[in-house]
């Protein structure tokens, strides 16, 4: 995933840009949830990657990020589930 800070304002031709970069990673089988935060000036994305460089890529591939408008940093997640008793 990739947790973004706003850095300036933004305007709707950025925003549409985004959008449609989502809609993108979502036909590739990438994106599996994103939003801004309710209660911070900030949003995530979380995608699936083959490793942390491809995530980089995406990330940084991202309007929002290209043009300055939003700050990032990724996490990596190691998946706790059933199939694996939660990490037990």
């Amino acid at each position: 995933m990739y947790l973004m800070n706003n850095q300036k304002p933004l305007n709707y031709e950025v925003i549409e840009s985004h959008v449609e970069y989502l809609k993108e990673l979502k036909s590739q089988g990438k994106l599996m949830l994103c939003g801004p935060f309710t209660d911070y000036p900030g949003g995530m994305v979380i995608f699936l990657a083959e490793d942390l460089n491809e995530a980089t890529k995406i990330a940084e591939a991202d309007p929002f990020i290209a043009s300055g408008f939003k700050s990032y940093e990724i996490r990596t997640i190691q998946l706790a589930n059933e199939e694996n008793n939660y990490l037990l």
